[in-house]
């Protein structure tokens, strides 16, 4: 349930300016284009001043140098992404489970749990399995022997914990998740596949957000570990011992081979994929559907990939593509047969 809020009110428990009509009310959030009379929007970039016109919000986040292109009334913030993102919490919050224990959980005798936690019907709960204060786990979910989660962490419906796995505080587990599952890992022996015993951990730190159908997998050896504040997309496949640094985010579809490193506060889009042991540097934007083939030591924006284009021309592109070589070595010869005559002339 959404809740209502004065201009003024959001403003005390947020931060920002008014700049007019402090009483005014809305209960919802909303973005420029489907805004109605009761919700709050914002503008974060100038190339959407024409959708500011049209808008029919009642109110606007913006920042103080462009309060000039409305005349809504409007709270002002340095970051008005970041400052919608905290307001619609603000006007939606998280619902409320009450404590208890479904009657259909099944669980071992050695299972610890705070009286405060909350768990749905069809949950198993393995043996040495630990849960902090405010711990809530959705229905159907499976945690293993030996899990530990901190508290006000909620995992999802049908989210399978593997065992050993530590989660911490604060983290969210979307459904479908796989945490602590064996890598891919095989030994090749007299043209059969070996399979390598996975004795290693997953590790996540405090306020972690793992998305629908992500897979995390164990360490073989040594342990995977997800740092603080890290933000994983729907769909994202983490491999064996890969290590990723605190507040880095990662969008759907991208796919981490095993020993990778990544460092904090990266940023790396959609369907990129990264191969493995390699090092990527703190601070490091990995455009969508890159392929990252050996480690990048410096902080910077990394791309790899083609525009589209029709596929008439996209067939014509490639053809070429696969001539470079050959336009290379007959440049080169052209360079040297020019070299030549050069040296003729000048002898």
């Amino acid at each position: 349930m959404s809740q209502h809020f004065t201009l003024q009110q959001i403003v005390a428990a947020l931060g920002g300016q008014v700049t007019a009509q402090p009483t005014l009310t809305v209960s919802r959030v909303a973005s420029l284009a489907f805004a109605g009379s009761d919700a709050i929007t914002f503008l974060n970039d100038t190339k959407y001043q024409q959708a500011l016109q049209d808008t029919l919000a009642a109110a606007v986040i913006l920042r103080p140098e462009h309060q000039h292109l409305t005349d809504l009334p409007c709270i002002l913030s340095d970051n008005p992404y970041a400052y919608f993102a905290k307001l619609a919490s603000l006007l939606h919050p998280a619902t409320v489970y009450p404590a208890g224990v479904h009657t259909s959980v099944t669980t071992q005798s050695t299972f610890a749990v705070s009286l405060a936690v909350s768990i749905d019907a069809q949950v198993v709960i393995g043996a040495q399995v630990t849960l902090g204060q405010g711990v809530r786990i959705g229905a159907g979910s499976v945690i293993e022997d030996g899990v530990t989660i901190g508290s006000h962490t909620v995992i999802e419906p049908r989210v399978v914990i593997k065992q050993g796995t530590t989660i911490g505080a604060h983290c969210h587990i979307f459904s479908g998740a796989v945490i602590g599952s064996d890598g891919f890992g095989y030994a090749e022996a007299q043209g059969e596949w070996v399979k390598i015993p996975h004795v290693g951990r997953v590790q996540i730190g405090n306020r972690v957000d793992i998305g629908a159908n992500t897979t995390i997998d164990r360490g073989a050896l040594d342990d995977t570990v997800i740092a603080d504040g890290v933000k994983l997309d729907n769909l994202i496949h983490v491999a064996h011992n890969v290590r990723i640094g605190a507040h880095t985010v990662i969008a759907g579809c991208v796919g981490i081979a095993g020993s990778a490193v990544i460092g904090a506060h990266c940023k790396i889009g959609g369907a990129a994929m990264i191969l493995g042991h390699l090092q990527i540097a703190d601070g490091v934007t990995i455009s969508p559907g890159t392929m990252i083939t050996r480690s990048i030591l410096q902080t910077g924006t990394y791309t790899a990939l083609m525009p589209f284009q029709k596929h008439e021309d996209w067939l014509k592109t490639a053809a070429n593509i696969r001539q470079l070589q050959h336009h290379s070595t007959k440049l080169k010869q052209l360079e040297q047969q020019i070299n030549n005559k050069d040296l003729t002339i000048k002898d």
